[in-house]
């Protein structure tokens, strides 16, 4: 088990999570595409905020896969 899976299921524990509802491949993916289609700060903001959608009833890879998309459209999106 790598030390990430290790971290990602002691906090899992802590708060009463399936430690089988994490999937850091999903996670770090859409984390990444942000970072770099839009700003390094932007992804842990994105990713939390990917977490409320999941806990609202999105489902966790449409989600980070919509996510990624608008991270690599980014560029054309409206200054403000």
């Amino acid at each position: 088990m790598s030390p990430l899976d290790r971290w990602a299921e002691v906090v899992c524990f802590e708060f009463g999570l399936s430690p089988g509802s994490v999937d850091t491949r999903i996670i770090l993916e859409m984390a990444r595409d942000v970072a770099h289609g839009v700003d390094r700060p932007a992804a842990p903001v994105t990713a939390y905020l990917l977490g409320l959608a999941v806990a609202q009833g999105h489902p966790l890879e449409a989600s980070a896969a919509r996510v990624s998309e608008l991270a690599a459209g980014w560029e054309d999106a409206p200054a403000e």
